[in-house]
């Protein structure tokens, strides 16, 4: 029988593959102690989604099937896990721990970076999220200086920077959120100053392009 979601989601792994053998992404083995740390937040978060996909797909079937959309649906949604290099790696890492993780997720998801999850959409759009639901998961490094002011009371000391982690759904119905959290970055680790800070500039993608 056909399947539109796979011939959307097969689709999207021939584009990725053949777009990082053009460019290939970070080796991690290779990753300082920024990427390190970024790499553990991202996988403590996704472990914690992995737990959710059962949750995840229902919700996109009964949000499918509140708006009427067509029989030949498929009863499964590709899941899109938009994030950085580091969170590609930290996806690799949670579902090779051998826990059965990677049974859970099954055989319908990517991870991918923003630029491919971009990339793909424009040629072969699902704005609708009938083959997919989004779930983004990253944190932006480099917070521009016009935002500091909004962390005051976070002084930031010599070395210090401010990171951004921003996570969320897309296309789940009445599962969809967005949080974004604030951390501390000192050179050598990471520590959480506020579990939910005002969302700017993101885009309906959830990228890390934005502000």
């Amino acid at each position: 029988m056909p399947s539109p979601t796979r011939d959307w989601l097969n689709g999207f792994r021939g584009f990725v593959a053949e777009s990082r053998r053009r460019s290939p992404l970070p080796d991690a083995a290779a990753g300082t102690p920024a990427w390190n740390a970024e790499r553990s937040i991202l996988a403590t978060t996704f472990a914690g989604m992995v737990a959710t996909i059962d949750d995840l797909r229902l919700a996109w079937r009964s949000r499918l099937a509140a708006a009427g959309s067509p029989v030949e649906i498929d009863s499964d949604p590709a899941v899109v896990l938009t994030t950085s290099p580091a969170g590609i790696a930290a996806v690799q890492d949670v579902l090779g721990r051998g826990d059965d993780l990677a049974v859970i997720v099954g055989d319908r998801s990517i991870a991918v970076t923003e630029r491919e999850y971009r990339l793909w959409c424009i040629g072969h759009p699902d704005e609708l999220y009938r083959y997919h639901v989004n779930v983004w998961n990253w944190v932006k490094t480099r917070v521009p200086s016009q935002r500091w002011a909004e962390f005051a009371p976070h002084a930031l000391g010599e070395g210090e920077a401010f990171w951004l982690h921003r996570e969320g759904i897309a296309g789940a119905g009445r599962l969809d959120r967005r949080t974004c959290r604030l951390w501390k970055w000192n050179g050598r680790h990471a520590s959480l100053l506020e579990a939910c800070v005002p969302e700017k500039g993101v885009s309906h993608l959830g990228g890390p392009g934005a502000g």
